[in-house]
C-alpha cells in the first residue's frame, strides 16, 4: 500500500479514558453502582452470568476505578489545599520582616 492519498499530521491526539472526567462524585457514583452490582450478582437476580466469578470480577473493577479517581480527585484537593497554606505562610513572614 502506499500512502500518496492519505494525509499525515504530525499532531497527535491523546485518547483520555473513560473515566478521567469523572471527579469526584463520579468516583462515589462508580463505588455506589459496583456495590449494587456485586449485591445483585450475590442475590443471583436476572441478567447474573452463569459463572458468579465473571460477575464479580466486573464489579470489583469497577469498584477499583471509582477508588482510584476518588484517590486522585483527594489527592489532587490535598495539594492544592497545601500549597495555599504555603502561600499564607510566607506572606505572613513577609509581613512580619517588613514591620
Amino acid at each position: 500500500m502506499t500512502d500518496k492519498g492519505v494525509e499525515r499530521s504530525d499532531e497527535r491526539h491523546e485518547v483520555e479514558p473513560w473515566w478521567a472526567g469523572l471527579g469526584t462524585w463520579g468516583a462515589v457514583a462508580l463505588i455506589v453502582f459496583g456495590g449494587l452490582a456485586i449485591i445483585w450478582v450475590s442475590l443471583r437476580l436476572p441478567g447474573t452470568p452463569e459463572e458468579l466469578a465473571t460477575g464479580y470480577y466486573g464489579a470489583a473493577k469497577v469498584v477499583a476505578i471509582g477508588l482510584v479517581v476518588a484517590g486522585g480527585a483527594l489527592l489532587g484537593r490535598l495539594r492544592t489545599r497545601a500549597a495555599g497554606t504555603e502561600e499564607t505562610a510566607e506572606e505572613a513572614g513577609r509581613a512580619k520582616a517588613m514591620e
